[in-house]
């Protein structure tokens, strides 16, 4: 029993460190509009949207530098300097006057946050692998999702009661909660013998180990793919529903609704990926993730948007499948990288964030009076991941 609750309380914890990012991305999407306003953006601009995107391109490059380092110095002093950074940059937030000062807040809370995604992901691979590791995977992504249902409703409340800044300030108690938890509940992950002696090498050699492995490569860069499609949803939901629809006050329980069928999907997974394996997995739910939107793009081109209940049929649909790829992709990744998980974590997550970004700078800049766009991108984001998975011809030998 002592051994479940502590494997319980793995999940949980791992799934909190994970949050801070969620929470840092979906507390402020009710807020943008008010942000928008309090830094002068101009109003009818998608320039709100760098808020979201911008965290993303700070933990793309922060990754390079907290997974390696954890390799060598371990995994949570690390995540506790992360910790610092991000408390640093959060008060430039609060504290911006312009965009520009926003932006570079918002890069530097992703630099920082950056530490916990990673080294997370690293603190699993180092206890568990293969099927199981997917699964533990699962069940963390499960909790992590519960984060986004609730977040924009909070930030909303919090928004309407005491200002947009407030959003920020409860990010950072939740962040010293789940550290001090850290601290205290937590063994080091990284055994002893496994550190890695610290060098200026120490990033460039785990590059070349790392693309020894061609699953290593593959896996990212279809990461790469879905994390872009679906960070131009959540960069433009605030958006689609506030603007094009006028869901202004529907708009967090909307999106809260939508993040159970991810949830939902990944909760599933946990089970199935035991008994079809994570590559089965993949494969089905990818061609399912192409064909949705060829569907939607059939019926609705060069139309108006379609009622706001079909609208949320398909996003249903292409969020399930997503939740059946997001924790199977990055374990596939991993599983032959675990002799440097963090290194390995850190490639992963720069390349796949990376990619990412401009993908979802570029169609959400399209998002401005339908969501056509959006689904325009999912259906070339599944495509190209279809044509890497069929190019490289894996099979059960080198899986």
């Amino acid at each position: 029993m002592q051994k479940n609750q502590s494997k319980l309380e793995f999940i949980v914890l791992m799934a909190s460190l994970m949050s801070l990012v969620a929470l840092s991305i979906d507390a402020i999407l009710p807020a943008l509009e008010q942000i928008g306003i309090s830094i002068q953006i101009p109003k009818k601009s998608n320039n709100s949207q760098l808020l979201v995107t911008m965290i993303f391109l700070g933990l793309g490059f922060g990754q390079l530098i907290s997974g390696p380092l954890s390799d060598s110095l371990g995994r949570k002093p690390i995540i506790y300097g992360g910790f610092l950074l991000f408390v640093i940059a959060s008060f430039i937030c609060v504290s911006a006057t312009s965009l520009e000062m926003m932006i570079f807040g918002r890069i530097l809370q992703g630099i920082g946050l950056s530490a916990p995604r990673t080294i997370s992901i690293a603190m699993v691979r180092d206890s568990f692998s293969g099927d199981y590791m997917a699964k533990i995977m699962s069940f963390i992504v499960v909790i992590f999702i519960l984060v986004p249902v609730v977040a924009p409703a909070l930030g909303k409340i919090m928004l309407d009661v005491y200002g947009w800044k407030s959003i920020f300030y409860s990010q950072l108690l939740f962040g010293v909660f789940v550290m001090i938890w850290l601290w205290k509940r937590q063994p080091e992950t990284l055994k002893e013998e496994n550190k890695i002696k610290f060098s200026l090498r120490l990033f460039s050699d785990g590059l070349i180990e790392f693309i020894k492995f061609k699953q290593a490569i593959v896996f990212t860069l279809i990461s790469g793919f879905i994390t872009g499609s679906f960070m131009v949803y959540l960069s433009a939901s605030q958006q689609i529903f506030q603007e094009q629809y006028l869901l202004v006050e529907e708009f967090p329980y909307i999106f809260a609704g939508l993040a159970i069928a991810v949830g939902f999907a990944t909760f599933l997974n946990g089970t199935f990926v035991m008994k079809y394996g994570m590559h089965k997995l993949v494969s089905f739910f990818l061609i399912i993730f192409t064909i949705i939107p060829i569907v939607y793009v059939a019926l609705f081109y060069q139309k108006s948007n379609p009622s706001i209940m079909i609208l949320l049929v398909f996003f249903a649909l292409q969020f399930f499948s997503i939740g059946f790829l997001f924790g199977n992709l990055r374990a596939l990744a991993m599983q032959p990288v675990g002799h440097i998980a963090g290194i390995g974590a850190a490639i992963n997550g720069f390349v796949s964030t990376i990619m990412a970004v401009p993908i979802a700078t570029f169609i959400g800049s399209y998002v401005k009076t339908t969501s056509l766009p959006l689904f325009v991108g999912f259906f070339i984001c599944g495509s190209l991941s279809l044509v890497l998975i069929n190019f490289t011809k894996l099979t059960p030998a080198n899986r």
